[in-house]
């Protein structure tokens, strides 16, 4: 009889049209999966240039994420020089220092990206001018986080080390991000998945 139950309630729930779920990501999590997919060099995004490439590189280090007036917040430093190598040297400009993004975070193609960008700095200079204008620019259109590998990730979870195996497997078989929204403590994804179980 309550085999007879179990396999009555699968049937219910697959006749059920698919609601959407929401997933929150707290900003320490976020942060973990932007340094995992972005900041993947020795804890640097090189947005120009290489380690290898000493007078012309520019990248970011150190984000921290969080919530301002609904919107997303990341802090990062920045790092970089446009010079010419001459006899050793790096001759021309160049400048460390730390900067403010402000952003509402939107869906596009399935993975979350930036809208309304504004970068900001304590300092100003010239070169500090250049660089918000390109970290605007960028931000706003090439930037991106695929989160469909991170539900995989949560959604599949296998048995921890050491424990038995269990007696049926989960497979993310679909993921639609619909939506996203800024609390003070997580940004919050709304998605419709199936996740198959056999």
């Amino acid at each position: 009889m309550p085999r007879f139950r179990i396999v009555a309630a699968f049937l219910l729930l697959s006749s059920v049209p698919a609601l959407c779920a929401e997933l929150e990501l707290r900003y320490a999590a976020l942060e973990r999966v932007i340094a995992d997919q972005l900041f993947s060099q020795e804890g640097r995004l090189y947005v120009r240039g290489s380690k290898a490439t000493k007078c012309k590189f520019a990248y970011l280090e150190s984000p921290h994420v969080g919530a301002m007036d609904g919107r997303l917040r990341v802090t990062a430093r920045f790092s970089g020089r446009t010079a010419l190598d001459m006899f050793g040297g790096c001759v021309g400009l160049g400048d460390s220092f730390d900067f403010t993004l402000i952003a509402v975070p939107v869906v596009k193609n399935g993975a979350l990206a930036f809208n309304e960008v504004n970068v900001s700095t304590q300092r100003d200079s010239f070169y500090i001018r250049r660089v918000r204008q390109a970290l605007t620019s960028s931000f706003s259109h090439d930037f991106k986080i695929e989160v469909r590998d991170q539900a995989r990730h949560l959604l599949e979870q296998g048995p921890a080390q050491g424990a038995p195996k269990p007696l049926y497997q989960e497979e993310l078989a679909s993921f639609d991000l619909r939506d996203v929204r800024v609390q003070p403590d997580a940004v919050v994804l709304v998605m419709d998945f199936r996740l198959v179980v056999k």
